[in-house]
């Protein structure tokens, strides 16, 4: 147990890592500290929605979800983000990625090869991020980095 929990550790440190590395506007959900848990991964990617995210994955063969755990199947945004007071349009770009004790470092590396360039090529298109950037819209987690 203690080998699994060290791996999967590893894994989702990867990949939150590579995340803040290559993507801006973005919120990790849940503690950034120890007690996090070992296999989840859980970010809000401002400008795009989650299910845009999780078909374009999909194409790639990368598995995840979004919405809540526990509410799987629904198209609404993780009540337990709402509750904590993230906005539901950055909510509703949530996604939730599980590592386990068989995912491997070329998974993870896979993953942040392709997932970047899902997002560049969904913000592309999305008017809300044509918006922010005339400055017409405010970052929701530009703010929280400033503290506002």
């Amino acid at each position: 147990l203690d080998k699994n929990i060290e791996h999967m550790t590893k894994m989702r440190d990867r990949l939150i890592n590579g995340i803040r590395e290559r993507i801006d506007y973005i919120k990790l959900n849940g503690p950034d500290d120890e007690r996090r848990l070992c296999n989840n991964v859980n970010f809000s990617y401002e400008f795009v929605e989650g299910e845009a995210i999780l078909m374009r994955l999909n194409m790639y063969g990368i598995c995840a979800s979004s919405g809540s755990a526990c509410a799987s199947g629904s198209l609404d945004p993780s009540h337990v983000l709402l509750s904590i007071g993230v906005p539901h349009e950055i909510a509703h770009g949530s996604i939730r990625f599980s590592v386990s004790e068989f995912t491997t470092e070329e998974e993870v590396d896979y993953t942040l090869e392709k997932l970047p360039k899902i997002i560049e090529g969904l913000r592309a298109m999305s008017p809300m991020y044509e918006a922010f950037e005339e400055g017409n819209l405010k970052s929701y987690t530009k703010a929280l980095e400033e503290g506002k």
